[in-house]
């Protein structure tokens, strides 16, 4: 009777496992920024006079960052299912070997990092000078 008993404990507690490891799988998914054309439009959604010309999502999809046409820039990252937006100068862009790290000066949203972006990365992406017809 009680190697029944456990048997059945034992299926049940790996069935509750499976279940629990394929929830977290399915939760992680949620948590890259897809490609720079849905980073353009969170910013361009979230904020209603930006039109982005440019953008640029880490390599581990955890950060991004935007440049609108008159010369903003915003950063992103994921909260949650959502796609949280920040306003930050173009001089809180610290170039390092991991990648390009903003900080954004405000403690709720945090810092955010665009793993595998360089600088040549983030000039590509800067907006021309006036009076430079092109590049």
């Amino acid at each position: 009777m009680i190697p029944t008993v456990a048997i059945g404990g034992a299926v049940a507690l790996s069935v509750v496992l499976a279940g629990g490891i394929g929830w977290l799988a399915l939760r992680r998914r949620d948590r890259r920024i897809e490609s720079p054309e849905v980073a353009a439009a969170a910013a361009e959604t979230t904020l209603a006079d930006f039109s982005a010309v440019g953008a640029i999502v880490g390599a581990d999809g955890t950060g991004a960052i935007a440049v609108g046409a008159d010369g903003r820039v915003v950063a992103m990252k994921r909260i949650g299912k959502a796609i949280a937006v920040h306003p930050v100068a173009w001089t809180t862009l610290l170039s390092t070997q991991a990648g390009i790290v903003i900080d954004t000066g405000d403690r709720r949203f945090g810092r955010v990092v665009l793993s595998g972006v360089d600088a040549l990365d983030m000039r590509r992406l800067a907006p021309l000078p006036r009076g430079t017809a092109t590049r």
